[in-house]
């Protein structure tokens, strides 16, 4: 009786074209893209590293230069 009550048409589910398969990528390739990435890291650390080292070093040679010295018998290396 219960087969009476079910939808006599069938259920018909559109399938849309896949998409184009991904290329394969090999270990080598992960391998080098992961390292280009580690470098570009590396490279912006050094970069910033040195401008912030830059500025550190100009201030306090700043700050050295305009302060007098402590003791009488010290004197500036001009390093």
């Amino acid at each position: 009786m219960l087969f009476l009550l079910q939808q006599q048409q069938p259920i018909v589910v559109p399938i849309e074209q896949q998409p184009p398969v991904t290329p394969s990528i090999s270990y080598g390739g992960m391998l080098l893209s992961a390292l280009g990435l580690v470098g570009v890291i590396i490279l912006a650390a050094f970069i910033v590293g040195g401008i912030i080292g830059a500025v550190i070093i100009w201030r306090k040679r700043r700050e050295d230069a305009s302060a007098p010295p402590t003791d009488a018998g010290q004197q500036r290396l001009r390093i």
